[in-house]
């Protein structure tokens, strides 16, 4: 037996969140019964499932890095009908999706997979998988500057911060320069740049966790290698567990202070 929403986030349909979100909302049937119970358990040799009323299968767990270029979007369905970044697995029979995204202005190393549970742990923001970027800006930021992206810097959605920022080369009128994140905000580069004056000119990223693009060219599709799968998985297994500690931690404190606050003395008749 085993939850609907891990049955269904391995199947492809998406992150287990995703996943329940679609039991909630009632589009998921099993055995033909419209189920909106979260943490129900199935059996997948016994029970029949679909997700509006198109069977469910579980596929074989696949994971590709993908060298997308500029004009790819990160979707996997445009009205438009402009080129996908899953447009470049055409061999891939089984339905995956992009973990996280690019803009279409950016290129570089995508991951792509039908592992929801996976694909939720590398872009959770708590769990901090470390992305590295290589950035064309236009001017010199200073040393002021990246410094300033790894205090933090404020936008409209929230204080966000780079794990590093580090100059490489100069080109031209702009600089190159190497930026860790460890989250992932709307066009958050672009936007903390911006702060400071530096329009970035291109994007480019070329590492998630322990999968680098490397040689890739663009367009161009890899399996990622069992050691790189490895490390990923134990990087979000290990992420989980001091989220978890962290938790536990913070509520045996409360417990703690509350057992241990001055009890107030007992009002009589005559106070």
């Amino acid at each position: 037996m085993e939850r609907l929403n891990k049955y269904l986030a391995h199947a492809g349909v998406g992150s287990r969140r995703h996943c329940d979100k679609l039991i909630s909302a009632g589009r998921v049937k099993v055995n033909g019964v419209k189920v909106t119970e979260l943490g129900l358990k199935i059996d997948p040799s016994a029970h029949q499932i679909a997700v509006d009323d198109q069977p469910v299968r579980a596929e074989k767990l696949v994971y590709w890095a993908v060298n997308k270029p500029v004009g790819h979007l990160c979707t996997n369905h445009d009205p438009a009908g402009r080129p996908r970044a899953v447009d470049l697995l055409p061999h891939v029979e089984q339905r995956v999706y992009t973990v996280g995204r690019l803009d279409e202005g950016s290129d570089g190393l995508l991951l792509m997979t039908n592992d929801g549970d996976l694909a939720q742990g590398l872009t959770h923001p708590r769990y901090g998988v470390p992305k590295m970027y290589f950035v064309l800006v236009a001017g010199r930021p200073t040393d002021d500057d990246l410094q300033k992206l790894m205090d933090g810097v404020w936008l409209s959605d929230g204080k966000v911060r780079a794990k590093s920022a580090k100059r490489i080369k100069a080109q031209g009128n702009g600089t190159w320069v190497r930026v860790v994140l460890t989250e992932g905000k709307n066009r958050e580069i672009r936007r903390m740049l911006a702060k400071f004056g530096h329009k970035v000119m291109r994007l480019k990223r070329v590492a998630i966790g322990p999968v680098k693009l490397d040689k890739l060219p663009k367009g161009k599709a890899r399996r990622i290698s069992d050691e790189e799968l490895k490390a990923l998985k134990a990087f979000v297994t290990r992420a989980r567990q001091k989220i978890t500690a962290a938790r536990l931690k913070a509520a045996d404190g409360g417990r703690k202070t509350s057992q241990d606050a001055p009890k107030r003395p007992r009002k009589t008749d005559g106070a």
